[in-house]
């Protein structure tokens, strides 16, 4: 982090930011654009773009943005660049192919809007930076691997779990441990919470239903572990992980875990549901260093095997700037898949699905995700999560059941399952 600021301020004196292009203007990009133009030296927002102008221009207006433009032309966009204006549009591919901007942000949460864009950026030599874990939970091997192919950064951000769980894992690692578990601590987890029963508490903190549902049923903190487990090639210890529940400290769980099965793993991604300090993450790591082993006691990290590492919280878009620094300035990437599918979220009945049901999108009433190994999910031909919306089902589904790719039909012409197959095809060949 000292490094990221000083850069930053480095580029602040120089009058170099960092131009920053951003897709989508919810609640989590307006306080993107909030954090750069208030609390963030050398960096810049160039343009937003989003499907109506509204929200942007409210996200503008929140964050003491003024002097701004609606544009649709290339000439436009120029002019705006050259007179130093904010710009708003409806136009993406304005943001794609400028040279004045050097990194997109993707802060939508649709899997097939994503993929494209993402697949655009890559076209086109762009680096983009996603805060999107269901993209890369279904997508993320492709995606890196295309990126690594153009030579072009491709990465989740932090602020959500991933990012902050890989920063933890990176630092316990560096220190010569060898991470086993890698956590997240949930509040709480109701597979069967639906965009009905989330509704007040969305409209509290001014979310859509469907995202408070997808919180809510599991399949986010599913999306978000398999992001850290394509990324690290750890695995679940079993289908929709362990998930144990506590009220007690990280601190004092160690020892729920066997560390020889862990091993045998190559480590593990889960989550606690309920324990202390929440919510945040943890790594559990161990160590076979004789002095090592002394000092973590000496630290009062317990006698082991099992030494516990936490952050207490994840800092959603405040932290985003220092990924988007990481990137431009250092070539580092914060979480990306090191190569194929190691799990997969796959596609659960909430309720019993009838022949002929469309199955709706993630936090719906419909489906729910779990995380499942990846070389199970394949025997299995179990559906993806990513890819179940707008499927429709052929069979008779009871509730808590895996959907297959035989129990439904595919929507036609969709980029994300044509993505799906060529990392079948690539990282699975038979």
């Amino acid at each position: 982090m000292i490094i990221v600021d000083n850069k930053l301020n480095e580029r602040e004196l120089a009058n170099n930011p960092i131009k920053v292009g951003i897709v989508g203007a919810g609640e989590m990009a307006k306080g993107l654009i909030n954090q750069i133009t208030r609390h963030t030296a050398g960096m810049k927002v160039i343009a937003t773009f989003n499907r109506s102008v509204e929200r942007p221009i409210n996200a503008y207006k929140v964050s003491g943005i003024i002097d701004y433009e609606i544009v649709e032309t290339s000439e436009e966009f120029k002019k705006a660049i050259e007179s130093d204006t904010a710009i708003i549009t409806q136009n993406l591919n304005l943001l794609i192919k400028s040279k004045d901007i050097d990194i997109i942000v993707d802060m939508t949460g649709s899997i097939e809007f994503s993929a494209k864009l993402t697949l655009d950026c890559i076209k086109n030599g762009k680096d983009i930076l996603s805060f999107n874990a269901e993209l890369d939970a279904t997508l993320g091997p492709i995606l890196k691997y295309k990126a690594d192919k153009a030579g072009v950064k491709y990465s989740v951000a932090e602020g959500d779990q991933p990012g902050v769980t890989l920063n933890l894992f990176r630092f316990v690692k560096q220190m010569g441990f060898k991470p086993l578990v890698c956590g997240n601590i949930k509040g709480m987890l109701d597979e069967y919470r639906t965009p009905s029963t989330q509704k007040a508490f969305a409209e509290s903190w001014g979310m859509s239903p469907v995202m408070a549902t997808n919180f809510a049923d599991g399949t986010k903190v599913s999306c978000e572990q398999a992001c850290i487990a394509n990324a690290t090639g750890m695995k679940v210890a079993k289908r929709g992980m362990l998930g144990y529940e506590s009220k007690d400290h990280i601190d004092n769980l160690t020892d729920i875990y066997d560390v020889k099965k862990l091993e045998e793993l190559g480590g593990v991604v889960d989550f606690i549901v309920g324990a202390k300090p929440g919510p945040g993450v943890f790594v559990y790591a161990t160590s076979d260093d004789p002095l090592s082993i002394k000092y973590l006691d000496y630290g009062k990290l317990g006698k082991g095997p099992l030494y516990s590492f936490y952050i207490p919280y994840h800092l959603l878009f405040f932290e985003i700037p220092i990924s988007i620094a990481r990137m431009v300035d250092f070539n580092d990437t914060i979480v990306a898949a090191i190569g194929g599918p190691v799990v997969d979220v796959i596609t659960i009945a909430k309720t019993d699905l009838k022949k002929g049901d469309k199955v709706d999108e993630i936090g719906g009433y419909k489906t729910y995700g779990v995380c499942e190994n990846s070389d199970v999910s394949r025997k299995e031909n179990l559906l993806p999560m990513g890819l179940a919306e707008g499927c429709h089902v052929l069979n008779d589904i009871p509730k808590d059941q895996a959907l297959t790719f035989g129990d439904v039909e595919l929507p036609l012409n969709r980029l994300c399952d044509e993505l799906w197959n060529e990392q079948e095809e690539i990282f699975n060949k038979k």
